[in-house]
């Protein structure tokens, strides 16, 4: 073999080297330029400016259109607490859903049914008590108040929605549990320094 034949390889390994660590960058960029619209778009949307809420949400999948959906989160949540959503729980979701405008074929109302289908997980819940505790900050109490209400209110018809037996013990105690954490998520004096 000659050298220039091993000098070429090499050049050619070197060259292939360089161009698939641009290509990794190139994607890094992308991906950190595609979180930081995402994140201006979820900001937008909701009104949100805690960087740290507004990273959870994107790491959870939130987009601008789909935020309107946090909305919902506690409705979702107590549907979950004992294992499984019941139909009776899922329709009263979707009323709800319908109610504040979502559309089966919007963003929100697919990602709606993808949390119906499969359990979120706790990660959506803290994202979502993140997102109260943020906006509590700019809310009055009695804002505050009305509001956890309003949502703890809905949880419970959603949690009552399954009914019992003979309509006796209509809400689960792991029900009452998601209602109470639910509810403490207002209760939580928000911290200035974040």
């Amino acid at each position: 073999m000659s050298d220039d034949f091993l000098g070429e390889r090499k050049n050619a390994l070197e060259n292939a080297f360089f161009r698939k660590q641009e290509a990794k960058q190139i994607d890094k960029m992308r991906e950190k330029l595609h979180g930081e619209n995402t994140k201006a778009g979820l900001a937008d949307a909701s009104g949100m400016t805690d960087d740290h809420v507004l990273e959870h949400l994107v790491e959870l999948g939130l987009t601008g259109e789909t935020v309107s959906a946090l909305a919902l989160v506690p409705l979702v949540e107590v549907a979950w607490a004992d294992g499984a959503v019941q139909q009776k729980e899922r329709e009263a979701i979707m009323k709800a859903a319908e109610g504040k405008g979502f559309a089966p074929d919007s963003p929100s109302g697919h990602l709606l049914e993808s949390w119906l289908e499969h359990d979120p997980g706790q990660a959506l819940f803290h994202a979502w008590n993140d997102y109260v505790n943020a906006l509590s900050e700019v809310l009055k109490p009695e804002q505050r108040a009305n509001l956890k209400s309003q949502i703890v209110g809905f949880a419970r018809a959603v949690a009552a929605s399954a009914g019992g037996f003979l309509g006796i013990k209509t809400v689960s105690k792991e029900e009452e549990a998601a209602l109470d954490k639910i509810g403490a998520a207002f209760d939580k004096r928000p911290s200035k320094s974040k």
